[in-house]
């Protein structure tokens, strides 16, 4: 598949198609004539494959109870070694309906009320919302922020790892919202330093297959032997648009963890998630490689558009270097303050983002990030950008 074969017969108008992205922004910004660069999902058809996987299942027209099939456990162990290099058993998946409740509830499995649980910020916001919704103490560990770039203080997190006595580390790989595809040695450094002090280690990796070119992802039981500890939250849903179907998976090596696992969502009645999910997954990692290929042209094409344009016409602001996911983290410190911001993009500018203070705990205020979703077609970043650069130059003018 070829990008503009992408862009005009897998890019659909969204607009009064019941979608959060496009249809909800009234009720989050206070406008809905904005362009939606701001939910984390794709403006694009999800791959034929998906709708041809539908179309035989409409077609026999029975809808009863369903037991997922062993092709659906093969689909995955398959992907996760071919595209990722991670040989994992069958008997170590569970079903999730997001990575996200999937963070509930392994922290509701893995630590008691009140435990600290550590998170590196800035970080995806709902993280911080599960950790505090199950009543434990958040932890902020804040990477260190060099021009843009983001690592990581092994001497701090491990020193906040032992100051707040943390029982458990959820980890984002790659990182959203800072983009960054983490080294082998610098997830070596977090797993060895939980490791020393017997913390468990969520990861959440559900971008792993948003890579940009030369980028490898490696999954975080691939770089030692963490798998005591370890539990990996991915899904097909980022990759190949298909969240809405609300259909994840857990890869728990750990055998009393998986038990504790099965006695929890049993418990509230979580186990199986909807037929058309299960069709959808198995499809897209049979079949959807092509169509991803051209979804990641698509990404870096508009992430260099970005950052090129931005270098040119607007030099101060700071555009983090784009390593996996399909988000952009762009800081206008040297243009906005963090007042001015939210009616700069908003009114100025006609956008709908998400900002970087919500990617921080509420006590930590000034920021003046913002976070565009550039899987969308190209025609809808190059607005967004010369609007941005457009009105940046007012403002310093």
């Amino acid at each position: 598949m070829t990008i503009t074969e992408l862009e005009t017969q897998y890019a659909p108008d969204r607009r009064n198609t019941n979608s959060y992205k496009w249809d909800a922004m009234g009720g989050k910004f206070g406008r809905d004539n904005l362009l939606p660069l701001w939910v984390a999902d794709m403006d694009f058809r999800a791959p034929e494959c998906v709708e041809k996987a539908f179309r035989e299942m409409v077609d026999f027209g029975v809808y009863g109870y369903f037991v997922p099939p062993k092709s659906y456990s093969d689909a995955i162990v398959s992907w996760e070694a071919r595209r990722h290099g991670y040989p994992i058993q069958p008997e170590w998946l569970r079903y999730t309906c997001g990575v996200v409740p999937g963070i509930y509830w392994l922290t509701s499995i893995l630590t008691a009320p009140d435990d600290a649980c550590m998170i590196l910020t800035p970080s995806y916001y709902p993280f911080m919302e599960a950790i505090k919704n199950t009543g434990r103490r958040l932890i902020c560990s804040e990477l260190v922020n060099r021009d843009g770039h983001y690592t990581i203080d092994a001497e701090k997190f491990e020193r906040d790892l032992i100051e707040h006595q943390v029982k458990l580390f959820v980890l984002c790989s790659p990182h959203n919202p800072t983009g960054r595809v983490w080294t082998p040695d610098e997830l070596r450094t977090m797993l060895e330093a939980c490791k020393r002090h017997g913390i468990y280690v969520i990861s959440d990796e559900i971008h792993q297959d948003i890579l940009m070119p030369g980028q490898i992802h490696h999954p975080a039981a691939t770089v030692g032997d963490y798998n005591d500890k370890l539990v990996i939250l991915s899904a097909a849903s980022k990759t190949f648009n298909i969240a809405g179907l609300k259909n994840s998976f857990a890869i728990i090596p750990n055998e009393d963890i998986r038990r504790r696992f099965d006695q929890y969502v049993l418990s509230i009645q979580a186990t199986k998630g909807g037929t058309f999910g299960y069709a959808a997954v198995q499809a897209v990692y049979n079949h959807g490689e092509p169509w991803l290929e051209a979804v990641l042209e698509v990404i870096w094409d508009n992430f260099v558009y970005l950052r090129d344009t931005f270098a040119k016409e607007v030099p101060f602001a700071q555009v983090t270097p784009l390593e996996g996911t399909y988000l952009a983290w762009v800081d206008l410190k040297a243009y906005l303050t963090s007042a001015e911001l939210q009616p700069f993009v908003q009114e100025s500018c006609g956008l709908a983002v998400d900002y970087g203070s919500w990617f921080f705990p509420s006590e930590r205020a000034g920021d003046t990030h913002i976070r565009l979703n550039l899987a969308t077609p190209r025609a809808n970043i190059r607005q967004a950008v010369d609007q941005l650069v457009r009105e940046l130059k007012k403002k310093s003018n």
